[in-house]
């Protein structure tokens, strides 16, 4: 135990006061300029995440009342028969668009198999020769023909398709569609593929890849993700297209599968029982005009699904 009682030490001198040195005047004010504008940008912060929230908001409001008005007057007409009997004559009750439905999709396959590969190359040219005279031509005519209305494209195919042939085919209307997509698909491509790192052509060139393959093995590939989400723009874009049809394909009311055949398709179809006077019919459109943007839905979300499992997007 400690001696309380044994001699201690000399006391050590006590320590001086720090003195804190006060801020001037000047400091004050640089601290309340500093809170205030803090509170200032914390304002604006939240003003302006506000204002983006409901910009999202009201960009989604249109599809979202669409969607509400198909479900509430289309959907009571949905049934079986919808999906496996094709119209019946005006004025009688029930029958389908079966027909219709098939059509669209083989419209959509032909016009796929017309327009995605000279989109996706004519992308790809555009990508590897920027610069040039003929890419950027190509690039000016192909924002040109973005624009063109439908209707005009269903004038031309008419004009160089349906009439040589003196009659109304399935093929036509393909092709028709699927220049309109040339020109979307091309520009997307071109896109995607100007974001693919420099380093991933550079190192395919210094292993003894060839230009080329360069260009469909690696760059392609790595860029494939984005050409797909632009391929389902074009299907979307064409697929409820109906003035291009009109000019093409005239529509049919029976089984046809041919592409050298009138053929019928939804939006067709669509129009043709909007402007009759039978209700029965009105209620007909209504349901395809409901499954059409189902068959779109269906067709991105199954393509998204198999690019993100495949590529890992969104992945870890």
């Amino acid at each position: 135990m400690t001696d309380i009682n044994a001699p201690r030490g000399p006391a050590s001198p006590p320590k001086p006061a720090v003195r804190t040195a006060r801020p001037s005047v000047m400091q004050r004010a640089a601290a309340e300029r500093t809170q205030t504008t803090i509170g200032r940008r914390r304002v604006v912060n939240v003003v302006m995440v506000g204002v983006t929230f409901g910009a999202a908001i009201l960009a989604t409001l249109p599809l979202i009342f669409i969607l509400g008005h198909l479900i509430v007057a289309g959907a009571s007409s949905i049934n079986v028969d919808f999906f496996t009997q094709i119209p019946k004559p005006p004025g009688e009750a029930g029958g389908g668009m079966a027909n219709a439905m098939v059509g669209t999709l083989v419209l959509i396959l032909a016009a796929s198999a017309f327009g995605l590969p000279i989109g996706i190359g004519a992308g790809l040219y555009l990508a590897e020769n920027r610069g040039t005279h003929l890419a950027n031509a190509v690039r000016f005519l192909s924002d040109v023909l973005n624009g063109l209305p439908s209707i005009v494209m269903g004038i031309f195919a008419w004009q160089f398709l349906v009439k040589p042939m003196a009659k109304f085919t399935a093929l036509a209307g393909g092709i028709a569609l699927g220049a309109m997509m040339i020109p979307l698909v091309t520009r997307t491509t071109e896109e995607m593929i100007r974001i693919v790192p420099v380093s991933l052509r550079e190192a395919a060139l210094a292993l003894g890849y060839s230009r080329w393959r360069t260009s469909l093995v690696v760059v392609l590939r790595t860029a494939l993700p984005g050409i797909v989400t632009g391929a389902l723009v074009a299907v979307s874009r064409i697929a409820g297209e109906t003035a291009p049809l009109l000019f093409t394909v005239l529509g049919n009311q029976f089984w046809s599968a041919s592409l050298r055949e009138p053929i019928a398709a939804l939006p067709l179809q669509i129009f043709n029982f909007a402007i009759s006077p039978y209700d029965q019919q009105h209620a007909l459109a209504w349901a395809g005009a409901l499954v059409l943007i189902g068959i779109v839905l269906i067709i991105s979300l199954a393509a998204r699904f198999a690019t993100r499992s495949r590529f890992g997007l969104g992945g870890d």
